[in-house]
């Protein structure tokens, strides 16, 4: 997008002027506002977390009491919170999720999913590494999720979204759609809430 677009867009700058990194924190936040994901002491896992706008949101929603981690393949600049610890690392690697389960005390409360392939500007397929990407969150989140605990993961819109819903509504009490007000209207991207995780052993 060209940068004089980006500068000119509401949400941009209005997520610039109140202090988040990137503009999908106020998608975030307006996802937490309606349906109360998180709350005051919860321990919350961040995957996909660079730049660290999502962080930044729920760091705000578990307080001083609570503990976020955000993981991501990129290096996250560290924020000013001893309750915010970073791990740099592949979430489809075992090592990586070794390195997530040394620093949570306990079950968590939700799992939040910006995972994102890079983009090659071919829906199809960025679509379906997108979708992968997602389920493998699933599969972090089954490993650490506390039996009622909630999720949000982001999704593309494609041909493989309606069996990834199905997935997520059997993994959870409740899988809804939902598109913020953040979001641009032409982008394919949708954001899943999950309420309820039923672990499936």
């Amino acid at each position: 997008m060209p940068k004089k677009h980006i500068l000119g867009d509401y949400h941009y700058r209005r997520a610039k002027e109140i202090g988040y990194r990137s503009r999908s924190a106020l998608k975030l936040r307006e996802i937490f506002s309606k349906h109360r994901i998180v709350r005051k002491g919860d321990v919350v896992l961040d995957l996909g977390a660079a730049p660290g706008g999502w962080l930044q949101v729920a760091r705000e929603y578990v307080g001083e009491k609570g503990l976020v981690v955000g993981v991501d393949l990129a290096r996250i600049a560290p924020l000013p919170f001893n309750n915010v610890v970073l791990i740099q690392g592949d979430i489809t690697s075992p090592a990586t999720v070794e390195k997530i389960a040394e620093v949570l005390p306990k079950p968590v409360d939700a799992v939040l999913s910006d995972v994102a392939p890079k983009f090659t500007g071919i829906h199809d397929l960025d679509h379906a590494r997108q979708i992968h990407l997602a389920r493998v969150s699933l599969r972090v989140a089954e490993h650490f999720l506390k039996d009622g605990g909630h999720a949000v993961f982001k999704v593309l819109m494609g041909r493989e979204f309606h069996d990834f819903l199905k997935e997520l509504q059997k993994h959870f009490s409740e899988a809804i759609t939902v598109k913020p007000r953040a979001s641009r209207p032409s982008s394919a991207e949708v954001y899943v809430v999950c309420k309820g995780f039923k672990r499936m052993d």
